[in-house]
């Protein structure tokens, strides 16, 4: 995490009650919450698929004003089973079932209406979730906009990024042949998929380093190595591959056609600048589709939230929001 961080959020805090959540299909789904159990709840939706939580997320809100969960969505985390199992079975790990295992967690916590938080793959959920159950969203917070429509998804696996990162990019395509490189989510899925490690291991690595290494506006080894350790980056990259190359589960431009259902609920929009990830693009689609969100363009970041100018606008974000 980025050392400035600490300047930027509040301080690092502990949960004050953890468990596991029995979803179905097998599924346990581990959750937290942490600050004020009489505060204003939040729920925190975290990136990839398959990214999982870690402590520092629980800071970007007052600890004095905000009940805090946090969970880890279904095979990642400390959630089980994990995706990193050889034997790995991810038939029931799509949007609808994530969007169902976090209103059931609402409703066990006995949460009427929180505030919902997802940064990258986390805002589609937000924003699925959010367009799903609206009566139980207070407000809606979100960073680095992803939606997984076709040119988003190409833009970033299938060689848009290349032209501004072709050294790491090469990196990525090495482990696919030359015959396959014309669809590359396809040519991974098969290497993830495939029981023997020694198969599925350097293609995890291989697709986390690509993101790691493009997350950040300049470069961060410490993320890079740790997206990078092997049983994490096989359960990062066979999730998110199998969202990718299912579309999300999402008819094409679902969720930005869908912001109707969320209108009414107040709502902001942080977004680098430079992010390479997911570029400002959709961003500003999401933007134009929901003008009553405030649209905030971060001049000098990227796509991840620990860089110092995304961090300080999603905290100014909760703040204004705490007392509402």
């Amino acid at each position: 995490m980025n050392e400035h961080l600490d300047d930027i959020l509040y301080p690092p805090i502990e949960p004050y009650e953890t468990g596991e959540l029995i979803v179905g299909d097998g599924n346990r789904v581990y959750w937290e919450q942490s600050g004020n159990p009489d505060g204003k709840p939040a729920v925190f939706l975290h990136g990839g698929p398959g990214g999982g939580t870690a402590p520092w997320h629980r800071r970007f809100f007052d600890p004095e004003k905000y009940r805090i969960v946090l969970f880890d969505q279904r095979g990642c985390g400390r959630s089980t089973p994990h995706a990193s199992d050889a034997d790995a079975d991810l038939r029931y790990n799509t949007t609808w079932h994530l969007v169902a295992d976090i209103e059931l967690l609402r409703r066990n916590l006995g949460i009427t209406t929180w505030q919902v938080f997802g940064g990258s793959w986390g805002s589609a959920l937000a924003l699925a979730y959010a367009e799903a159950h609206p009566d139980a969203v207070s407000e809606i917070v979100l960073r680095g906009i992803f939606t997984l429509r076709r040119h988003e998804l190409e833009w970033f696996y299938e060689g848009g990024a290349s032209a501004v990162f072709p050294d790491l990019w090469e990196d990525f395509i090495a482990q696919i042949p030359v015959l396959e490189r014309s669809h590359l989510i396809e040519a991974y899925h098969r290497r993830l998929s495939d029981p023997d490690p020694a198969v599925h291991i350097p293609a995890g690595v291989a697709w986390s380093k690509w993101e790691a290494s493009t997350l950040t506006l300049l470069p961060d080894p410490g993320l890079v190595d740790a997206m990078t350790d092997p049983a994490a980056a096989t359960a990062f990259a066979r999730i998110e591959n199998h969202y990718f190359l299912n579309a999300g589960w999402f008819e094409e431009g679902q969720l930005i056609d869908g912001v109707e259902a969320i209108r009414g609920i107040p709502g902001v929009i942080v977004q680098g600048r430079f992010d390479m990830c997911t570029p400002a693009m959709t961003a500003w689609d999401l933007h134009r589709a929901w003008p009553e969100a405030e649209l905030v363009m971060v001049p000098d970041a990227a796509h991840s939230a620990s860089e110092p100018g995304i961090a300080a606008a999603l905290r100014v974000a909760t703040d204004r929001f705490a007392a509402d």
